[in-house]
């Protein structure tokens, strides 16, 4: 355990701040792919299964090529390949999407699991990807290793911020992705093919949380192991809530979530006398709080979770 007295608060808060901002990305990932798909009106419960696959890909590519950089790849490919079955089993067969989403979930639970055990059966490092660190600014005193000191699946994760509001509020596409999920009646009649729209948001999600998931084993840890999402692909669902199908305000759920997981991870580090348990459990307890204080006062897309028939005549 670190001497408490050998690290100044202002390094613990800029630790606690870096680890946070780390932290973020998967969450970032996987919930801005899933606020498309509920923006089309598909609730995706799989995330948190397609995460899984997605780490495992990537993992086992770089573990077999030596390029976490094909390990992306894979895992976006694996990911975009099960939001694809997700959208034929919600969009073209119009199953209970929630019903659907959990069985993805335990499907891919129990496939990487049993690959995992049948093609590796031991946990061993990959390769990932190491810190940049970008020049001039990440000298910068304090700010420059809180935000300038990670790699490049970070800065990524938050340019897609962004990126996704954009697309969202600023392109046709992004119109029709909001006009599927309120009025998909009035949209079909104005020319817009809504299962495409909810295929292909669907499918962007899956990739994006394969995406999630390498970031877990390429982009973090460099390893995979059993339930290494931890729950992590639920989180993000309930992230998409929070953040009322925003990306500004799921960058600000993911922050806060993760920064609680910073916190209790930095209490652990400096050996604080706090029970391990409730550590473990407070950044879950304080994302339910938010979520019961956020939903009060929650819009959600009017035809999410409907499947959608074309009216006869």
């Amino acid at each position: 355990m670190a001497d408490m007295g050998a690290i100044s608060g202002q390094g613990v808060i800029a630790g606690i701040l870096a680890t946070g901002i780390r932290l973020a990305a998967p969450f970032l990932f996987a919930s801005l792919g899933e606020m498309f798909a509920q923006r089309s009106g598909v609730f995706n419960l799989g995330l948190e299964g397609i995460m899984m696959m997605g780490a495992f890909a990537g993992f086992m590519t770089s573990l077999g090529t030596g390029s976490p950089w094909l390990g992306v790849l894979a895992a976006i490919g694996v990911g975009a390949a099960l939001g694809l079955l997700m959208a034929f089993i919600s969009v073209t067969m119009q199953a209970e999407q929630g019903i659907s989403g959990i069985g993805l979930h335990m499907f891919c639970w129990g496939l990487s699991g049993l690959l995992f055990r049948v093609y590796l059966g031991f946990i061993t490092s990959c390769k990932g990807f190491g810190p940049w660190n970008i020049p001039v600014l990440s000298h910068i005193p304090v700010l420059g290793p809180i935000l300038f000191q990670h790699n490049w699946m970070v800065y990524f994760s938050l340019l897609l911020v962004p990126v996704s509001w954009f697309v969202l509020y600023r392109t046709t596409w992004g119109l029709k992705v909001r006009a599927v999920g309120t009025t998909p009646q009035a949209a079909d009649t104005l020319g817009v093919n809504v299962n495409a729209i909810r295929y292909q948001c669907v499918v962007l999600g899956g990739a994006m949380a394969g995406l999630a998931g390498a970031f877990l084993t390429v982009g973090q840890a460099n390893m995979y192991a059993d339930n290494i999402t931890a729950g992590r692909g639920f989180i993000a669902v309930a992230l998409v809530y929070f953040g009322r199908w925003s990306p500004v305000g799921i960058l600000l759920g993911s922050l806060l979530f993760s920064m609680m997981n910073a916190l209790q991870l930095w209490i652990q580090v400096l050996g604080i006398s706090f029970p391990y348990e409730f550590a473990v459990i407070m950044p879950y307890v304080m994302t339910i709080a938010a979520l019961t204080v956020a939903v009060r006062r929650v819009w959600a897309p009017t035809a999410l979770g409907k499947p959608f028939r074309r009216e006869a005549g």
